[in-house]
């Protein structure tokens, strides 16, 4: 960082450090990612937004994604943040520069980078599955950020659109959750392929650190799994020293957004994490 870039980086008001980061998703999926920020940043305040109202994200185009993800993102700019994690797979495939070129002095994170290069650092023999939904999968988002930073490596990809449902019922390790899980996994897994079985694991879909346990048995300790949520929350760490934004509070708050739904946001939210949110704490917001 350039020396009067760091000067201003120390000299960061403290009213603005103390403001709260904004995580977008489309969704609840994005709770995973949530979660992983109050783990690793208990002292900051967070404010969420699910996009319910147009969900799914993934059979939109590009440009519609981009335009919800700018909207979304004006709306927690409204409220006050200091910086923007995209929580959504999809978004951060399409919307991170739509996003960067509206909001020129907020720092943007997504979740596919960081998941990608610490794919690339697990990977003992450069053998990454990918799992994650079908138009994530499409995009070829995740490939080319792994091959990016750990060039060379092969990267098989496999949409496993059952688990979205799945883990949003609450069926995350189950008999029936078992057996689809094997059926996603077998190709990449657990029959052996020609040039060999993967030894790491991402998990390209937010909703999918919710099945970690159940995957951990199927594969056991030898393939690394990374999940993009705690990669995720490791880099908005990193970037808040980075521009010293860290909060001096001593404990955050939480705040709930979305645009529909938000009685059904809250029962959903059960399997993503683990302390209760009451229908009462969702705010019902108008982004359009």
């Amino acid at each position: 960082m350039p020396a009067s870039a760091a000067k201003d980086a120390r000299t960061v008001p403290q009213k603005k450090r103390d403001l709260p980061i904004g995580v977008f998703d489309s969704g609840v999926g994005g709770l995973t990612v949530l979660k992983a920020l109050r783990e690793r940043l208990p002292r900051e305040s967070l404010v969420y937004l699910g996009d319910t109202a147009r969900l799914p994200y993934g059979t939109k185009s590009a440009e519609a994604v981009s335009h919800y993800a700018v909207q979304a993102a004006r709306a927690l700019v409204a409220t006050g943040i200091k910086a923007l994690v995209v929580a959504d797979n999809t978004s951060s495939a399409h919307a991170l520069e739509p996003l960067r070129a509206a909001f020129p002095g907020l720092p943007v994170i997504g979740v596919v980078e960081p998941g990608a290069t610490a794919a690339g650092h697990a990977s003992a023999e450069g053998r990454i599955a990918v799992i994650a939904t079908e138009s994530t999968v499409q995009a070829g988002t995740y490939p080319r950020a792994i091959l990016h930073s750990r060039p060379g490596a092969r990267v098989t990809s496999r949409a496993c659109p059952l688990f979205v449902s799945m883990v949003e019922e609450g069926m995350v390790d189950d008999a029936i959750a078992e057996m689809i899980a094997r059926h996603y996994l077998a190709p990449l897994f657990l029959d052996p392929p020609p040039d060999g079985r993967a030894d790491c694991l991402l998990l390209g879909c937010t909703h999918f650190p919710a099945l970690e346990p159940l995957l951990r048995r199927l594969l056991g300790p030898e393939v690394a799994i990374v999940d993009s949520a705690t990669t995720t929350a490791s880099a908005v760490e990193d970037l808040l020293s980075h521009r010293r934004l860290a909060t001096t509070a001593t404990a955050g708050e939480v705040r709930y957004m979305v645009t529909d739904a938000p009685d059904r946001f809250a029962r959903v939210a059960g399997v993503f994490v683990p302390w209760g949110i009451a229908a009462a704490q969702v705010e019902l917001v108008d982004i359009g």
